[in-house]
């Protein structure tokens, strides 16, 4: 019983220390974009009501902010 009350705490527990910030994120996916080629761009981390159409690449924070990507 009290392993797998531990193991269920753990379970709960991870993806809070898992969990990666913005500018972590961000610099994530500037890699990626870089890897493939990618130049003359920009991603910026904003709030959920700033996004105003633009492309979402990532979101972080529970989806509170977002990386867009700017051309």
């Amino acid at each position: 019983m009290k392993t797998s009350l531990l193991i269920l705490a753990l379970f709960i527990a991870t993806p809070a220390f898992a969990a990666k910030s913005c500018a972590e994120l961000k610099g994530e996916i500037d890699a990626k974009i870089k890897a493939k080629g990618g130049k003359n761009y920009h991603l910026d981390i904003v709030s959920s009501a700033d996004i105003k159409g633009a492309k979402v690449v990532g979101s972080c924070e529970n989806s509170k902010k977002h990386i867009i990507y700017k051309k």
